[in-house]
């Protein structure tokens, strides 16, 4: 009974994913994302690179004003680096990483198509041993005569990646209820510093105008 209860929650937890992934290629292999973790496509563009990150970092990007890490999925999966060409593309996602949503941009060879996948076409990860990690992928989704690799994207790029970023990333929710700070006009800082002196100053006895009248006043009498 133990068994046939856990085989249907991997069933079921199958079912769970089934939705709409766009998929892309990386060389011969596809892979696919679940859409709603997909912000946009963009073309390939000048990379900024950033000194001392790992190699499949490949750097930053400024979209429209929001400063978001890139990182080279090939790189990150350990496989030979070609040429970009006129296919190569990013892929921008929303990953949730300590209870914040970030955005980076992920460079893949091309982009496929979205593909409706129901949850009886996605099979559980195979096992390859204790040795090999495959938490960061959801199943296999069976499309005709091919397969897909359904990334866990979150689980791909959460190994701190993009952690220095984090202050110059927001999600779009951040960016509008961030609260506006009005800096005060440093004249107007100095002038009330200056005022505060003086009022100190004003406040303390005057120690040598006492000691004046003293000796006037001895010398009068004499």
């Amino acid at each position: 009974m133990a068994e046939t209860s856990q085989i249907e929650q991997v069933n079921q937890a199958l079912v769970d994913k089934a939705g709409k992934y766009l998929t892309f290629s990386l060389g011969q292999e596809q892979y696919g994302l679940e859409i709603l973790k997909v912000r946009e496509i963009i073309g390939y563009m000048d990379i900024t690179a950033v000194p001392q990150t790992p190699p499949h970092v490949k750097g930053v990007i400024n979209l429209r004003g929001q400063v978001i890490p890139v990182i080279d999925l090939r790189a990150k999966f350990g496989m030979q680096m070609v040429d970009t060409t006129e296919q190569t593309c990013v892929i921008v996602v929303e990953i949730s990483q300590d209870n914040r949503q970030f955005s980076t941009g992920i460079v893949v060879d091309r982009v496929e198509e979205v593909l409706d996948i129901d949850g009886q076409d996605i099979e559980a990860t195979p096992e390859f041993g204790s040795s090999v990690n495959t938490d960061f992928i959801l199943g296999i989704g069976k499309v005709g005569e091919s397969v897909k690799i359904l990334l866990d994207i979150d689980k791909v790029l959460g190994s701190g990646d993009f952690t220095s970023f984090a202050d110059n990333t927001y999600t779009r929710d951040e960016a509008e209820n961030k609260p506006q700070v009005e800096a005060k006009p440093e004249t107007e800082t100095q002038a009330e510093t200056v005022n505060e002196a003086q009022t100190e100053d004003n406040s303390e006895p005057d120690n040598n105008t006492e000691a004046d009248n003293e000796a006037e006043s001895e010398s009068t009498s004499e």
